[in-house]
């Protein structure tokens, strides 16, 4: 959802006028939104960001395509029609993640997975990983999908993510575990062999080193 508004920068307040700064007394506009996610999942993203996300354009400019995405929303609020919630919701999509992109980009954004995924190198490799998180990758292999040598490819991998290929593939594999666990009724071992792994007995070392109790046990908790 969204709201609307304009108000003025000044020393008496709202509105007030600034005899001693007429650049205090612009109009500015402002703009509120909630953006809900429901995948249980999604603590991997928003662990990965900050409390407070300020974006700064080129000179103060607002990133060109939030400031399309800003119109596009404008235009709808101000006059809706049929339709006009769909496209709200589908113009904050692309609010949402315009802002996320604009930030990993940035010099505040810290080595993390959303950093790597935008990131337009390594960003490759971890779109290979999410859709075959089974798949036994190498180092080798992720780098030739990004056109990077292997040491490349590592350090940056690192830089931007913050962990080693092997760790997050690791961590994808248990992450997409527990949804298999929670969603389907497959036994652990059907499980293990889905997100990649040999034995049932490295499965459960793995998911219990990572969320601290076995995965039977993880399940059951559950119901």
């Amino acid at each position: 959802s969204a709201d609307s508004g304009d108000d003025t920068n000044g020393a008496g307040g709202p509105g007030a006028p600034d005899d001693t700064d007429t650049a205090a007394s612009e109009p500015v506009r402002w703009l509120c939104g909630t953006f809900a996610i429901g995948d249980p999942q999604a603590s991997h993203l928003l662990g990965s960001l900050p409390p407070v996300i300020v974006l700064r354009g080129a000179e103060g400019a607002v990133p060109e395509g939030l400031e399309v995405a800003r119109r596009m929303l404008g235009i709808e609020m101000q006059s809706p029609s049929q339709g006009s919630a769909v496209m709200i919701a589908r113009i904050l999509d692309l609010v949402f993640i315009q802002i996320m992109r604009t930030w990993a980009a940035g010099p505040d954004a810290e080595p993390n997975w959303l950093a790597g995924a935008f990131d337009p190198q390594i960003g490759p490799a971890l779109s290979a990983i999410h859709q075959e998180p089974c798949h036994d990758w190498t180092v080798e292999e992720l780098a030739r999908v990004c056109n990077l040598s292997r040491s490349a490819f590592a350090a940056r991998f690192v830089g931007r993510v913050g962990k080693p290929p092997a760790t997050y593939l690791a961590h994808v594999r248990l992450d997409a575990a527990t949804g298999l666990l929670r969603d389907t009724l497959l036994p652990v071992s059907s499980v293990a062999e889905k997100v990649g792994y040999e034995s049932e007995a490295a499965f459960s070392r793995a998911f219990k080193n990572r969320y601290g109790t076995p995965p039977a046990r993880w399940r059951r908790a559950l119901r």
